[in-house]
C-alpha cells in the first residue's frame, strides 16, 4: 500500500496533504523504501511492464549487449574483416571466361608475283582481291596472375589490416562511452531517489513544526508571525518535494531508455566511496599511455596512411605479371588470333594525367598528420586522466568532511525543534535547522554521485571503463 501510493503521488505530481503526512508516520519510511526496493517511478499510464531490479554490473552487460551504438560499430568491424579476407587473395590468378557473337567482313589483298600473267588469262586480277564475311561465337579464357606489383598488394593488405584494428578500437571507444554515459544515468537516478528522501523528511518536518507553531499560537505563546514563517518555509518543502518527484522520474526515463527497459529499472547498487585512493595517478597514465583504444584507433590511421605512401610509391615502378589464352572455337577464330597464348608482360606507366609524385608527398604529409595527431592524443589522454584522478581524490575528501556537518545538522534541528517548544527559539530557528539538515544531507549524496562519476570519468580516460564493477565492489561506503 505504502509502494502504490508513493508511485501513484510521482505519476500525478502530487504530493501528500498535511493532515495525510501526519496521518502516515511511515511517510519517510516509504522513500526509504524507494531507495532500497528501487521502484521504477514512473507514470502509471505508461509503465507497461514491471520494473526490473538491476545491479550496475548486469546493467552494464546488457547496455554493452543492446546498445545500437556499440552494434553499429560492431557491424563497421565485420565489415572491415570482410575486406581484409578480399585482400587475402590478391596474389592469385584471375581468370575470365568471355563468348563474343560476331559479324564480321575480312578483305584480302594478295599480290600474284610471277602468276599474275597466268591468273589474267582466267580473269583474275593482280592483286588477287578475297572478300568474306561470317556470323560466329568465339568463346575464350582469358587469365592473368601477378608476379610483381611494385610493392602495391602489399599496401593494400596492410591498410585493409589497420582499418580493421581501427575499427575494432572504434567500437571500444562506443563501449567506453556508452559504460560512463550509464553510470551517470544509474547513479543519477540513485541520487534523484536519495534527493526525493530528503526532500520528503524535510516536508515532513516542516510540516511537524508547523502544527507545534499553530499549537502554541493557540496557546498564546507563538506570535502570528512565527506560524507565518512555519507556514512559507512548509510551501517552499513542499515545491522542492514536487521537483524533486518531475527530476526522479526523468532520471528513470533516461535510465529505462539507456537499457532499453520500458517498464523501468530498479537500481540496486547504491552510490560508494572508497575509504581510499582509486589507485596512483602514474598507474592510470601508464594504462592509458599504453593501450587507450583513442590511441589504438591513432596508431592504426597511421598505418593505413604508410599503406597509402606505399601505394603511391608503387605506381612509380613498374609491375610485371603472366597471361594467358584460349580459344575453344579454332574452327572459326580470326587469322590474326592465335589458337591459344601463354607468357609474361611488363607495364610501366610513362606518363600520366596526374602528378605521380605529389601524390606520394600527399600521402606523406597524410601520415605526418596521423604522427601528430596520436601525438596530441596522448598529450590529451595524460591531462584527462589527470584532472580525473584529483576529482575523484576531491570529491571523496569532500564526502568524508560532509559526515560530521551531517551529524551537527542533525543535533542542530533537534536542539532547536526542544529549544522553540520551550519558547527559547523562534520558527525561524528551526526552519533554518530543518534546512540545513537537508542541504547537508543532499551536499553529502551529491558528493557520493559526484565521486561515482569521476571515478567512471577516470577509467574512462585510461580506457578501463569497463572495469567499473570492480571498484564497486571495494567501496567502503555506500548511501542506501
Amino acid at each position: 500500500m505504502i509502494q502504490r501510493t508513493a508511485q501513484a503521488d510521482v505519476s500525478r505530481g502530487t504530493s501528500l496533504s498535511p493532515h495525510a503526512l501526519r496521518a502516515s508516520p511511515g511517510a519517510l519510511r516509504c522513500a526509504a523504501a524507494l531507495a532500497l526496493a528501487g521502484v521504477a517511478l514512473v507514470p502509471v499510464h505508461a509503465q507497461q511492464a514491471p520494473s526490473t531490479p538491476m545491479d550496475f554490473a548486469t546493467a552494464q552487460q546488457r547496455l554493452l549487449d543492446t546498445s545500437d551504438a556499440i552494434e553499429g560499430m560492431a557491424a563497421n568491424v565485420r565489415s572491415k574483416e570482410a575486406q581484409q579476407g578480399a585482400t587475402r587473395t590478391l596474389y592469385r590468378p584471375t581468370v575470365d571466361i568471355e563468348a563474343r557473337l560476331l559479324d564480321y567482313q575480312k578483305t584480302f589483298l594478295l599480290p600474284l608475283g610471277t602468276f599474275a600473267s597466268t591468273a589474267a588469262s582466267y580473269g583474275i586480277a593482280d592483286p588477287f582481291k578475297y572478300v568474306t564475311r561470317q556470323t560466329l561465337v568465339r568463346p575464350v579464357a582469358t587469365g592473368s596472375v601477378p608476379i610483381y606489383s611494385g610493392g602495391e598488394i602489399a599496401a593494400a593488405r596492410a591498410a585493409a589490416k589497420a582499418q580493421v584494428t581501427q575499427a575494432a578500437a572504434e567500437r571500444e571507444i562506443a563501449s567506453e562511452q556508452a559504460t560512463l554515459q550509464l553510470a551517470q544515468a544509474y547513479f543519477g537516478q540513485q541520487l534523484a531517489v536519495r534527493a526525493l528522501i530528503v526532500r520528503r523528511q524535510a516536508l515532513e518536518g516542516l510540516d511537524a513544526h508547523l502544527a507545534d507553531a499553530r499549537k502554541l499560537e493557540q496557546a498564546r505563546f507563538a506570535a502570528r508571525a512565527q506560524v507565518l514563517q512555519a507556514q512559507v518555509a512548509r510551501d517552499d518543502a513542499d515545491r522542492d518535494y514536487h521537483k524533486a518527484i518531475s527530476d526522479l522520474a526523468t532520471a528513470n526515463a533516461i535510465l529505462a531508455g539507456l537499457l532499453r527497459l520500458p517498464g523501468g529499472v530498479q537500481p540496486t547498487t547504491p552510490l560508494f566511496v572508497l575509504s581510499g585512493s582509486a589507485g596512483r595517478l602514474e598507474d592510470f597514465k601508464a594504462v592509458a599511455l599504453s593501450a587507450h583504444p583513442q590511441l589504438v584507433r591513432l596508431r592504426a590511421l597511421g598505418e593505413t596512411a604508410d599503406a597509402g605512401v606505399r601505394a603511391q610509391q608503387a605506381r612509380l615502378r613498374p609491375s610485371i605479371y603472366g597471361f594467358g589464352q584460349y580459344d575453344f572455337n579454332r574452327d572459326h577464330s580470326l587469322l590474326t588470333n592465335p589458337d591459344w597464348a601463354f607468357g609474361v608482360g611488363i607495364k610501366f606507366q610513362l606518363f600520366s594525367g596526374t602528378g605521380r609524385r605529389q601524390a606520394v608527398e600527399a600521402a606523406r604529409e597524410t601520415a605526418a598528420q596521423a604522427d601528430a595527431g596520436l601525438r596530441e592524443a596522448r598529450v590529451q589522454l595524460e591531462i584527462g586522466v589527470t584532472k580525473a584522478w584529483n576529482e575523484a581524490e576531491a570529491t571523496r575528501e569532500r564526502f568524508a568532511l560532509l559526515r560530521s556537518a551531517e551529524a551537527s545538522a542533525a543535533e542542530n534541528l533537534r536542539l532547536q525543534s526542544l529549544a522553540f517548544r520551550e519558547q527559547q527559539a523562534t520558527s525561524l530557528d528551526v526552519v533554518d535547522a530543518q534546512l540545513g539538515v537537508s542541504r547537508v544531507a543532499i551536499q553529502r549524496a551529491q558528493a557520493a554521485y559526484d565521486y561515482d562519476v569521476a571515478i567512471a570519468q577516470l577509467l574512462a580516460a585510461s580506457g578501463q571503463a569497463r572495469r567499473l564493477p570492480d571498484f564497486i565492489s571495494r567501496a567502503h561506503e555506500v548511501l542506501q
